[in-house]
């Protein structure tokens, strides 16, 4: 669970403030501070200038435990409980709010604490790229392990992350795979063979590696060719404190063939006016009433699905504990899961082509455009 604090002192605060951080530093060692901010005392005698900021941490520990430490360190610095508009304050530690509830509404409304909040979530985004891999595969055995371009289709697709996030690691159920990227110096976490999809694999593989995360990122194994932009492209969409889920789609050009928009295999979304999916389908989604199939391209601007997912790391333990739903079954999409359950879906948009491989016919394919483009 993650925690937002906030911290103020009006009498020797910086003094105090140091001594409220050593005492934080000890009970929360992931947590992190917002840059201190003068502000006016709040109706209290005293008129000197606040310090204040905010913080953030992660804690197993439910809220009230949280609160009794706060008080704690409160008490350690020195503060004694006294009428209000008399008190000298040397320090004031508030619980603001948790991923899950809030607690002190008003104080969020003010503009130091949104400011600071904004400049922590802006700082310590932390994304972890994960590499779903798995050997067996009905079209394509071993396809991860598949070379191309002299290097295996996984190599790829790592070198192309790691870059990009604070951590990387490919998630794997076969030692064959496993073994294959630590050759090339990448890392990897084994996950169970009994996983669904790759969002589950996800899930699994984000409780084994070290260190905290705020964002999973979910890069299929078989896209040889995401551009680092796209990676980008999905973590801007957590500049937004509302998302929950993001993931990219790439407009159909308008010299697309109809065979290309119905092709099942590419799924389309439709997206409302603050950029989240309304739906998915491997239909061809709007449908234009009143204009002739082999015109549609030409009148309206249809989007193609990215496979690129990213979760707030407790939305992804959220989803995947979530039963099949039965517009996730008709479709085979697993995105439809979390829509019918609530969940909104962020999206972002790129321009740049991908070719995933799904079948040794994909594989030459990809040969020939990596030919063709110059890494």
């Amino acid at each position: 669970m993650r925690y937002q604090i906030s911290i103020g002192s009006n009498t020797a605060a910086e003094i105090n403030l140091q001594k409220a951080h050593h005492a934080l530093d000890t009970f929360f060692p992931d947590i992190r501070y917002s840059t201190v901010r003068k502000t006016q005392p709040l109706g209290l005698h005293n008129p000197s200038v606040f310090l204040d900021q905010v913080a953030q941490f992660s804690s197993s520990l439910p809220a009230s435990q949280i609160i009794r430490i706060l008080k704690g360190i409160e008490e350690e610095v020195g503060r004694m409980p006294g009428e209000k508009e008399r008190e000298i304050i040397k320090i004031d530690l508030d619980l603001l709010a948790s991923d899950k509830e809030v607690f002190k509404a008003e104080d969020l409304k003010r503009t130091y604490i949104q400011e600071g909040l904004a400049e922590l979530n802006k700082k310590t985004m932390r994304f972890l790229g994960l590499i779903p891999a798995r050997y067996a595969s009905t079209r394509f055995p071993a396809k991860p392990l598949a070379m191309l371009g002299g290097k295996t289709v996984i190599q790829r697709v790592y070198e192309k992350v790691v870059g990009c996030v604070d951590d990387a690691y490919v998630a794997t159920d076969d030692e064959r795979i496993a073994v294959a990227v630590e050759a090339f110096g990448g890392k990897v976490v084994m996950t169970s063979t009994s996983h669904k999809s790759g969002t589950d694999r996800c899930r699994e593989a984000a409780t084994k590696v070290n260190g905290q995360f705020d964002v999973v990122i979910n890069i299929q194994g078989d896209e040889p060719f995401i551009h680092p932009s796209q990676i980008e492209t999905v973590k801007q969409c957590f500049d937004d404190d509302s998302t929950q889920i993001a993931t990219l789609v790439r407009p159909f050009p308008s010299d697309s063939s109809l065979e290309q928009l119905q092709n099942p295999n590419g799924v389309k979304v439709v997206i409302d006016k603050d950029f989240h999916a309304l739906y998915f389908s491997r239909s061809v989604i709007p449908y234009l009433r009143g204009v002739e199939p082999s015109e549609w391209l030409k009148h309206h601007t249809f989007y193609k699905h990215i496979g690129l997912y990213a979760y707030q790391r407790t939305v992804l333990d959220e989803i995947t504990a979530l039963p099949q739903s039965s517009l996730e079954l008709a479709e085979s999409l697993e995105q439809l899961r979390w829509l019918e359950n609530g969940y909104t879906i962020k999206v972002g948009f790129t321009e740049e082509e991908t070719i995933g491989i799904d079948t040794p016919e994909d594989l030459r394919r990809a040969e020939e455009f990596l030919k063709n483009h110059v890494e």
